[in-house]
């Protein structure tokens, strides 16, 4: 593996965020899905400091990028960090860059105190699969599944009879 370096990202980088968000995506089969844009990016991981970037760098540039933000563990009573998306260039696999920037973020994890690294992988992405089970000694979570709301299904449940300050319902 060419010598790789990490980089935190900072405001101006939202474009190479996004290009990396992009092609994530045209990888994942979604990029129908992405409503991203630099100004958004900016705004939620920027200035309001909701999510953070780190880059792989080797021979002058970018080659992957790992997003992530806290979550919080009430078993553990602390914080923890996800990662919501991990992404190396296809020229640049097989040289160790993912196995890089998930190490780093398991450094980050227990810099911080945090009590777990936990990621989601696509059902389907065998090569993912085995290299976080085997390489990385990860642990598959097959008795959770996640549930999402989002868009137009997300808006009808936030609109429901109780107003703000209620807190109980009277069923």
């Amino acid at each position: 593996m060419t010598v790789c370096t990490f980089r935190t990202a900072v405001p101006g980088d939202e474009e190479l965020i996004l290009s990396f968000i992009r092609a994530l995506a045209d990888y994942e089969h979604m990029s129908d899905q992405v409503v991203a844009t630099p100004e958004l990016l900016r705004e939620w991981i920027f200035e309001k400091q909701k999510a953070e970037v780190i880059f792989a760098a080797a021979g002058g540039r970018e080659v992957g990028f790992a997003l992530f933000f806290h979550n919080f563990s009430t078993f553990l009573g602390r914080a923890g960090i996800y990662l919501e998306d991990l992404f190396v260039l296809p020229e640049e696999r097989g040289k160790g860059y993912g196995e890089a920037l998930l190490k780093r973020l398991a450094r980050i994890t227990v810099e911080r105190g945090c009590g777990r690294l936990e990621w989601a992988c696509l059902d389907w992405n065998t090569p993912s699969i085995n290299f976080y089970i085997q390489k990385m000694c990860a642990t598959p979570m097959d008795e959770w599944t996640t549930y999402r709301l989002t868009g137009e299904r997300l808006k009808p449940v936030s609109y429901t009879h109780l107003r703000a300050h209620e807190t109980v319902l009277d069923l």
